[in-house]
């Protein structure tokens, strides 16, 4: 099969990764790629946002299955698109895809399914907001509508810094959710939807927080872990019953059959899981520490969602734990120095891990260079977390380029439940 690969981050190097380990990939081409998948796969350049191109793009490659990685062209429709002309595409259309695209939409579907949720209002101006805002107790969820990278959430703990965040994230013509704020651990929940069945995948936990010991502004994610312990099979049981299928069944019912990636951003409260956002594609950097243990083919797993055969299908996961710690450039999450050489990919590795590049170039001397504002993925698995970590952050050391940032207690939280001896110290300094 000839593969063709939508994306060039981290998360679409962990894709092309587990592509070429496929017996039936025999070409892979990945649009824009980066230095990394550059290894691995034909890079050819596309405007992720243009449609046009991408079909420009399918129709000079002649791909036998795309898989979309980000969530921007899932919601311009390439999807719609490349299956209009025949091309068969992994990931949700441009209206099933809203699930990630609106928050809006997915808070009032959420809502008129019974699928557990925050208590929210939708507000469409700043006075709308503010009159709303006596009705949630602080601190208060403040959401962009639209899609955001991540970053369009604010946890606003004051007065003040509440009318802050309705004046820096609510724009003309847009949208602003405001929640109740949700005690509990955050759970990342991954179903296979074919649009008739929800199949689960795995779990991972996010750290979306710049600073050690989950300080900071929120970023992009700058560390995930994938164990066993995360999903057990109640509790997966529970989020296929309560949260995936009725989401596959809603929005069939709805007229847009959601197939692809589910991506369940769940809040563990203790009255039970609630929803707190859906992403409609992969995670990153979830899916460079999910894919490092998936065993089923991914071909095989994007096909049975394309054909309406996900229920068909076993998802295994080799046992263990896999994690992977994203090192970013100097000024992130406000900002990215671009330019800046890259020291040690070649001699920082171990077994078991893998270096996934996410903003990443080539220089015209060939120096692989920063490229962005998460540089690259470090992600290893081990038969425990504890090992997993000790091997990711050894491949880390051997790493260097000016300004680098990571943080050191990537997987805390099950460390201290599940080996307390290998929990590691928090620092207030992220690096």
């Amino acid at each position: 099969m000839k593969v063709l690969v939508i994306g060039g981050g981290g998360r679409e190097h962990a894709l092309c990764w587990a592509l070429r380990r496929s017996p039936r990939v025999t070409s892979l081409v990945c649009a824009p790629g980066n230095a990394g998948i550059a290894a691995i796969a034909e890079c050819m350049p596309v405007q992720q946002t243009s449609v046009v191109d991408m079909l420009r793009l399918a129709e000079a490659v002649q791909p036998d299955l795309v898989v979309i990685g980000p969530e921007v062209p899932l919601a311009a429709g390439v999807v719609d698109a490349l299956s209009a002309d025949g091309i068969r595409t992994f990931g949700p259309t441009q209206a099933a895809a809203r699930l990630e695209s609106s928050k809006a939409f997915t808070k009032d579907f959420l809502q008129r399914h019974d699928i557990p949720t925050a208590r929210y209002t939708v507000a469409h101006s700043a006075e709308e907001a503010l009159a709303a805002l006596p009705g949630f107790a602080l601190p208060v969820v403040l959401k962009t509508d639209g899609l955001a990278a991540g970053k369009g959430v604010v946890i606003a703990e004051t007065h003040e810094q509440t009318a802050a965040a309705v004046t820096d994230l609510l724009t003309p013509g847009t949208a602003l959710v405001l929640e109740e704020f949700l005690q509990g651990e955050e759970l990342s929940f991954f179903a296979l939807c074919d649009g008739e069945h929800a199949v689960a995948i795995a779990a991972a936990q996010d750290h979306k927080r710049i600073g050690e010991g989950d300080t900071g502004p929120n970023t992009g994610g700058m560390g995930a872990y994938c164990t066993d312990a995360l999903l057990p099979d109640t509790l997966r049981d529970e989020l296929l019953r309560e949260v995936a299928q009725p989401t596959v069944d809603g929005m069939r019912a709805e007229g847009s059959p959601f197939k692809g990636i589910l991506f369940c951003g769940i809040m563990l409260c203790p009255d039970g899981p609630k929803v707190l956002e859906f992403n409609t594609r992969w995670g990153d950097p979830e899916t460079e520490a999910i894919l490092l243990r998936l065993e089923t083919d991914l071909v095989d797993l994007c096909e049975a969602s394309i054909d309406g055969r996900a229920d068909a299908i076993s998802i295994t996961l080799r046992p263990g734990a896999s994690a992977s710690v994203v090192l970013a450039s100097a000024g992130y999450p406000a900002s990215a120095q671009a330019g800046v050489p890259i020291h040690g990919l070649l001699t920082a590795t171990r077994p078991g891990a893998e270096i996934f590049h996410a903003g990443t170039a080539v220089s015209l001397n060939g120096e692989t260079i920063t490229a962005g504002g998460r540089v690259l993925a470090v992600s290893a698995s081990a038969g425990t977390l504890g090992d997993a970590l000790a091997t990711a952050y050894a491949v880390v050391d051997g790493i260097s380029f000016a300004g680098m940032q990571f943080r050191r207690d990537i997987g805390y939280r099950a460390l201290l439940r599940e080996e307390p001896e290998d929990a590691p110290a928090i620092s207030s300094n992220p690096g």
